[in-house]
């Protein structure tokens, strides 16, 4: 299936976006890792989704420490994802198919092994030993200052050559790159030009938050709940109030380069990853704000347990507030994150259900959307032994954490063969019995499947185009009902989600006039003398007469 691809700059704008993780989506050799071979043959499952764009997860040259995302040479193919003629192939199949290609961009910092970080840590003289955070020690030989890593621990380590600390917001096989040195920008932005010559249509910047670190080096103050003995993370970073480490004003400059370099070759995209606890819509607001920074921007809001009316309202309202001259990308899973399904389904409740009531609310949300590889077929979190985990991040913090290898196992294509017919080999992650049973094949043509229901409303999606360009209105309600308008040019319509277990009934506010129901995918709440009937998780999505 062939997608006519959204022409124009503004094709990000409302766009849906799949994301794939190289290594756990189709292996072409029998390694037992994915390959860009492997999403080649695989771009037209894709296709038929009705997506426009495919975010890569990283493919480049890396130890791979932290899975890709410690970076040893940003302008090659690493050769477990196989060669750079590899990677052309694929961009090639993937415009014809009408598909975009973005990749990730992990410019916060790189792999210890990179020529860079190899000459700066030589000598505190040569030409690179200012790219990296170094610092002197305290006088007692502990650490410039209190920042931590996100991977545990503190977020320095100690260099025996230099005699000095280099800083690392995660592995300390990731050292952080020194974005007050313009030589170092200079630098990365040419290897964003070298994918822009190779044809990719955006970029997704890991970590984009992280890039500026506080030249002077100040101490994170504590958070107010850790005053109080109320912090109860498993992880010390987030007993912290991060003003130092990351955020900082200089990056807006950094953003505005990087769009200035996007803008010279046309119709390229970016969106960034910001973590930034409490602020992250303020930073949001800021990166993405009059056109010449960040096109479009994520934040965590919806990656989490969280999954009630009021909580998506106030996401949705506090988005509208905080980022009145900026765009969002929704989504509710990702390479990081528990799939939103086992999030998401409660207490004996109903997978299936989940995944169908979640892909409708996604495609009503003002914004573009991304899903992530392997939600179209409703897959829950793996349940992984300590044993089988490759995640640092999970294993360092076991069993308090139990990391992210349990989104990353191997998409399903084939539920009886031996490995789901992701590979002819033994799996770099284990593929559970109950994800071969959800897979591709067995989903394909059954109209009632999560996959099925995932192709026709992203195709109800792009047929309404008030639900790419619309503005969004929330409306109140009672209950765990979450309802809203979406409205562009003489185009009204009306979403209503029931987030319950139990029945519920909305009464439409007479000011907004009589509503009738639309024919969308799976929508079977109804309306009879203004009020509009649901089951639980069921929802209505009705045009104003």
């Amino acid at each position: 299936m062939t997608q006519q691809a959204r022409p124009g700059a503004d094709w990000w704008r409302g766009c849906v976006i799949y994301q794939v993780y190289p290594r756990s989506f189709q292996d072409s050799t029998g390694d037992g890792s994915g390959d860009l071979a492997g999403i080649t043959r695989r771009l037209p499952h894709i296709a038929s989704l009705g997506v426009d764009a495919v975010w890569l997860s990283p493919f480049f040259k890396s130890p791979m420490a932290d899975m890709g995302y410690d970076v040893s040479d940003y302008c090659a193919v690493d050769p477990m994802f196989g060669t750079m003629g590899d990677f052309d192939s694929m961009i090639s199949e993937a415009h014809r198919l009408g598909l975009k290609i973005i990749i990730d961009q992990v410019l916060s910092h790189s792999s210890d092994k990179h020529p860079w970080f190899v000459e700066s840590r030589a000598s505190r003289d040569n030409p690179k030993a200012d790219w990296y955070v170094w610092a002197q020690p305290k006088p007692d030989g502990t650490a410039p200052n209190n920042w931590l890593s996100i991977f545990g621990g503190p977020g320095w380590e100690w260099d025996s050559t230099r005699k000095q600390y280099y800083q690392h917001n995660f592995l300390a096989s990731q050292p952080d790159l020194n974005f007050h040195n313009p030589e170092v920008q200079d630098a990365l932005l040419e290897t964003v030009r070298f994918w822009l010559d190779r044809g990719v249509d955006g970029f997704r910047l890991d970590t984009v938050n992280f890039y500026v670190h506080d030249k002077w080096l100040r101490d994170n103050p504590p958070l107010p709940k850790s005053i109080a003995g109320k912090n109860e993370e498993p992880n010390p970073y987030e007993y912290q109030d991060h003003l130092f480490d990351k955020t900082r004003p200089e990056n807006i400059a950094f953003l505005e380069r990087f769009r200035a370099l996007l803008d010279e070759y046309g119709n390229r995209s970016s969106v960034g990853e910001v973590g930034d606890g409490e602020r992250s819509l303020q930073t949001v607001a800021a990166y993405t704000s009059g056109g010449d920074k960040l096109h479009m921007c994520y934040t965590f809001d919806l990656l989490g347990p969280k999954f009630s009316a009021a909580h998506v309202h106030k996401c949705i309202a506090d988005f509208e507030a905080a980022v009145t001259d900026g765009w969002v990308c929704w989504a509710f899973s990702n390479h990081d994150v528990i799939r939103h399904v086992t999030r998401w389904t409660r207490l004996g409740g109903d997978p299936e259900a989940v995944a169908k009531f979640s892909v409708a609310l996604l495609a009503c949300l003002r914004g573009s959307i991304c899903i992530y590889q392997g939600e179209e077929l409703g897959l829950e979190e793996a349940e992984l032994a300590f044993e089988d985990l490759r995640d640092p991040y999970g294993i360092r913090f076991w069993p308090g954490f139990k990391g992210r290898d349990g989104c990353r196992t191997p998409m399903v294509w084939e539920a009886q063969a031996e490995q789901g017919g992701f590979s002819d080999g033994k799996p770099w992650l284990p593929i559970p019995a109950a994800h071969r049973a959800l897979a591709v094949d067995r989903q394909q043509h059954d109209a009632e499947s999560v996959l099925c229901r995932y192709r026709a409303v992203l195709e109800a999606r792009r047929m309404l185009p008030v639900l790419i360009h619309g503005s969004i209105s929330l409306l109140d309600t009672e209950g765990d009902v979450l309802a809203f308008v979406r409205e562009v040019g003489d185009e009204r319509l009306l979403c209503v989600f029931n987030f319950s277990e139990k029945n519920a009934s909305w009464p439409v506010p007479a000011r907004l006039g009589g509503v009738s129901p639309l024919q969308f995918p799976g929508a079977l709440g109804e309306v009879e003398k203004d009020r509009i009937t649901l089951a639980p998780l069921d929802y209505f999505i009705g045009r104003f007469v």
